[in-house]
């Protein structure tokens, strides 16, 4: 399909009803007068390639995952497995994730009925929310927001509404949360470890977050992408705390715990008849993909212990290094418990306006961050001032960008 031309942008008649791709994309912050604009991702990565600077923006890995999981694929591939997979996804790697998610969060699913793959994490919250959220009903987040949080929900028709957090912890209070919802609330996404924090929810937290739902008659998405790669507390499922038995949809993937973003392998789990609906609206996206992946990922997954754990301390120490550089640099970055990330406030610096600060770390310093605001609403303040750095990277890579930003810092202050 061609990109829409001038004149399918254009902004329509009071009367007539926004285009979803409209409200989509200006909910996701890529609106420019009235035209698609890419997104800040694809604009930093595009900016530091330019200046040859060091990518700590997007956030995936420089390393391939596990050479036994890549040869599964290539064998999977190589012997036929290259056809339709089935809607709901592999056997294998339902049974797989089954067994998965009671060996490391104690939650009992049945593969065939609370178990769906899907391609990545991405398309099982966007097919869950096109699946229960209707023009006019509400979503709630926390904000900042994974970016495509708030573009489904525009896809869906819904009203995006958000509670800030903030530092030190980036946790949110129950109470806001509550003060929120209204009787058009139909949904509560929490992304824990969260994206772009590394806030990891404690099980209290969680378990009122969960009641307050249930007693709302509040449907709970988790996204817990980032849910073998937590460094300091623990990972508490949404599906584990009480009352969850009912509400509770989880999403996670293989993309961010195996080091293979672009295979895409995601799934879905939770109570049989919302799994369903979700699978009636999942089968016309993608129906199924990825068969060779996923047979790969199934039979790897059940002793892929000892590689999540190396992962982990490896990224620990990408982590520790990236704090370390910026502290060197004059800045004070919070420490972040899980995930891929470290976030920074450049309000010390004298600086108010961090997307325009990134752009002046490339091309000063050859440095490439993301703002964080690209991950919050437009039309807000919240943390307008903060830079994410991703330190899923090699050791050389962090160290190199750190050096530049030492070096480059006195003419980075605002």
């Amino acid at each position: 399909m061609a990109p829409p031309s001038s004149h399918d942008v254009h902004t329509p008649s009071a009367d007539a009803p926004a285009p979803r791709w409209r409200a989509t994309a200006e909910a996701a912050g890529l609106l420019r007068h009235g035209v698609p604009a890419p997104t800040v991702f694809e604009t930093m990565t595009s900016l530091a390639l330019e200046h040859d600077a060091v990518n700590l923006g997007q956030g995936f890995p420089d390393q391939d995952g596990p050479d036994e999981l890549l040869a599964l694929a290539a064998d999977a591939v190589r012997t036929g497995s290259n056809q339709y997979a089935p809607g709901t996804g592999s056997p294998a790697l339902r049974q797989a994730v089954a067994e998965h998610r009671r060996r490391h969060w104690g939650v009992d699913v049945d593969p065939d009925t609370q178990v769906l793959v899907t391609t990545g994490a991405t398309e099982a919250i966007a097919a869950a929310v096109l699946a229960f959220v209707s023009p006019g009903d509400e979503v709630v987040t926390v904000e900042p927001f994974y970016d495509a949080h708030a573009a489904t929900i525009a896809l869906a028709g819904g009203r995006h509404v958000t509670v800030p957090v903030g530092p030190p912890s980036f946790l949110p209070d129950p109470d806001e949360v509550a003060a929120a919802f209204t009787d058009r609330t139909r949904m509560l996404i929490l992304n824990t470890p969260h994206n772009p924090t590394g806030a990891v929810y404690p099980r209290p937290l969680l378990a009122r977050l969960v009641a307050l739902c249930a007693e709302r008659d509040v449907l709970v998405l988790t996204d817990e992408v980032y849910d073998h790669l937590v460094f300091d507390g623990e990972h508490v499922t949404g599906r584990a705390v009480p009352g969850a038995e009912d509400v509770v949809l989880t999403a996670s993937s293989a993309g961010k715990s195996l080091a293979v973003t672009g295979w895409k392998v995601g799934w879905l789990t939770g109570p049989a008849d919302l799994v369903a609906a979700v699978r009636a609206v999942k089968q016309y996206l993608t129906f199924s993909s990825g068969p060779a992946y996923q047979l790969a990922v199934a039979e790897y997954l059940p002793r892929a212990d000892a590689y999540l754990a190396e992962q982990r301390e490896r990224y620990r120490a990408g982590r520790d290094l990236l704090v370390s550089g910026l502290r060197a640099a004059g800045l004070d970055p919070v420490v972040p418990q899980a995930g891929y990330f470290v976030t920074v406030d450049l309000s010390p610096w004298g600086v108010e306006d961090a997307r325009a600060a990134a752009e002046d770390w490339i091309r000063t310093a050859g440095v490439c961050s993301i703002p964080v605001s690209a991950l919050c609403r437009a039309d807000g303040d919240t943390m307008r001032s903060w830079l994410r750095l991703a330190f899923c990277k090699d050791a050389s890579v962090i160290g190199e960008g750190m050096d530049r930003l030492v070096r480059h810092a006195a003419s980075l202050r605002g």
